[in-house]
């Protein structure tokens, strides 16, 4: 243990207040809420206008950068939903294009790199969030009356590798030390638990502006521990808007002929979507929807976060009556309709005692706090997707399973496959199926100055770290040498819309042929390990075998050989074990002959 020897302080050494004073930010899709803790009790910090949801959106007007409610109505050049773009790349934003109003343009330098042309200003979605991460900053400063430079910002849970990373990468830009990177769901069950002081188990149902997330928690004697958790980060308020401009598009036989026509019919949609929630009609031009109809056109969405629910408590062994509630989080939740339908599915009222759009920040606010200056609370949040690496054959080996707690490190041992490999390529995935092909590619980790030895021979233990805030950091260290690298795994690409949610149900859907097809692969790796050793030994000892027994060998090999191209588990293990009986008197006579060698010359009295 390593101690650090400080001289007392005086009263002229008190480290200023600003400097522990941390705050708590929700960083929205729609809006964003700033908090701190004051005196113990969470408060939100309004935006300097006096409001206390903070729209997110940058707007570019003449060289000057404005955000939030400083935009007012100004229509042109304006970025909304910029968190549907973090972390991700040109590919991943194809299945986006239709419903984002922007022109993407390719990084020159980087060409996965993702940039909006703004009126012929080229800007990445991190800058973007960093400029409006710098006016929550300024909000709060101005409210608090000092420097503010530490934050705890939430994201959800189902937010990949790179989108977490794009969210640090834009508030470092922005001035900000993040503390950490918290779970919404995460977030809102530590600001309901502790506000209400309340045990048991409860669902997060987080329906925010572009993203779904629904966590299982349990609570009890302040441990706030994730038991599950699952979700699409693409999916949330800003569907439903399109919902309502696809259908008025197609009652008024109208169509959209440029992106400022699309981004207008967006924010009607929006202002129509809030009218209905407390009216039984609402509209705008000569297009009017009724609540009825609207509750028709977003079914498919508020059950496809029903079937996403359920799933998460199987994944948590639960049963709905195992709930001791379901809290509302998000602006979304406010449609009634949502509501209802969580009721109907769960025989249970949802909570909703606690402001959905302000609870995020506020259980933000507290982990801050408890960071800065402690706290009674303990967090255990998880992973949400597998992580491992690719191995010979293109399968999968699972180094950290989803669902476990986080922070966490889990090491396995592997070795070399070939004589004298000085280097390994570790192919990082995120997923749940068995071979890589099927997985979400995260990296690549070149490990160099392995000393050359027989296959098989060299120790290489591979370790994934992963930190509080869900970032993965891989090493590999060779036991002989001491040789150790290390990676921060931090892709320039995100998961796509469904990609996330889809790799669990294709687990599930594949699960046999998943794991049929690893049994083939892992048979025919080790045939192909047994041919190459006996290629080998053929030459070195090939004068202890008869003509015969050496062409029964190279048949059976033949015939192996052959095989390998087959998809036929049953005959490819036969012809392994035909093999390995041919081979069993070579490999008789060469052990023979090398304790022959071994012991020629030695007196038999030298044993007594």
């Amino acid at each position: 243990m390593l101690l650090q020897i400080t001289e007392p302080k005086g009263k002229n050494q008190e480290i200023p207040e600003y400097l522990t004073k941390a705050i708590g930010i929700d960083l929205g899709t729609t809006h964003s809420v700033i908090a701190y803790v004051k005196e113990g009790v969470p408060e939100i910090i309004p935006s300097q206008e006096g409001k206390p949801l903070i729209p997110s959106v940058v707007a570019y007007q003449n060289n000057e950068v404005l955000s939030g409610d400083e935009i007012l109505d100004l229509q042109t050049n304006v970025v909304r939903s910029i968190k549907r773009l973090m972390g991700r790349g040109l590919d991943d934003i194809q299945t986006l294009q239709g419903i984002m109003p922007y022109e993407f343009q390719k990084d020159q330098d980087n060409q996965s790199l993702l940039r909006l042309n703004i009126d012929g200003q080229l800007k990445t979605a991190i800058e973007i969030s960093a400029d409006l991460l710098k006016k929550l900053k300024r909000d709060a400063e101005a409210y608090l009356g000092h420097p503010v430079t530490q934050a705890v910002i939430t994201v959800p849970a189902y937010f990949d590798e790179a989108q977490r990373a794009a969210t640090k990468d834009a508030a470092r830009l922005a001035g900000l030390d993040v503390l950490r990177l918290l779970s919404e769901p995460t977030a809102a069950a530590l600001a309901y638990g502790l506000d209400q002081n309340k045990e048991g188990v409860y669902a997060i149902y987080d329906l925010g502006g572009g993203t779904f997330d629904i966590s299982i928690l349990k609570l009890e004697k302040g441990v706030f521990r994730v038991l599950a958790s699952g979700g699409n980060a693409q999916l949330g308020g800003d569907d439903i808007d399109l919902l309502i401009v696809d259908d008025y598009i197609k009652k008024q036989n109208k169509s959209i002929e440029s992106q400022q026509d699309l981004k207008k019919l967006l924010q009607l949609a929006k202002k129509l979507k809030e009218a209905l929630t407390e009216n039984e009609t609402a509209g705008f031009e000569d297009y009017t929807l009724t609540k009825t109809a609207f509750n028709t056109l977003i079914e498919p969405i508020t059950n496809q976060t029903i079937t996403l629910f359920k799933q998460t408590l199987k994944d948590a062994q639960l049963q709905a009556n195992d709930l001791n509630g379901i809290v509302l989080v998000g602006g979304s939740t406010r449609i009634p309709y949502i509501s209802e339908s969580l009721e109907q599915a769960f025989n249970q009222k949802p909570l909703a005692d606690l402001n959905p759009d302000e609870i995020v920040a506020l259980g933000a606010a507290i982990q801050a706090h408890g960071l800065t200056e402690g706290a009674n609370h303990l967090l255990l949040d998880i992973i949400p997707l597998s992580l491992g690496i690719e191995t010979m054959g293109g399968l999968v080996e699972k180094i950290i399973d989803r669902n476990s707690p986080i922070p966490t490190a889990k090491m396995q041992e592997f070795t070399t496959y070939v004589d004298g490999q000085t280097a390994m390529s570790l192919h990082i995935v995120q997923g749940e199926r068995e071979l890589a092909k099927d997985c979400r590619s995260l990296g690549h980790f070149e490990f160099k100055n392995i000393p050359p030895m027989s296959a098989t021979m060299p120790r290489i233990q591979i370790t994934f770290m992963v930190d509080a805030d869900g970032l993965l950091i891989v090493s590999a260290h060779e036991e002989t040498t001491g040789a150790k690298q290390e990676i921060v795994i931090k892709p320039s690409y995100g998961l796509d819309e469904t990609e996330i949610t889809q790799m669990l149900y294709d687990s599930i859907n594949h699960g046999e042929d998943d794991l049929n097809q690893r049994f083939l692969i892992e048979l025919k790796v080790e045939a192909q390990s047994v041919l190459t050793a006996l290629e080998k030994a053929l030459i070195a000892d090939k004068d202890v075998l008869t003509n015969d027994e050496k062409n029964e060998i190279v048949l059976a090999a033949e015939k192996l050989t052959f095989l390998l191209d087959s998809s036929n588990r049953d005959d490819i293990q036969l012809a392994l074990t035909l093999l390995e009986e041919k081979a069993k008197p070579f490999v008789e006579k060469r052990l023979n002959k090398a304790l022959s060698s071994s012991i020629k010359g030695i007196s038999i009295d030298q044993f007594k």
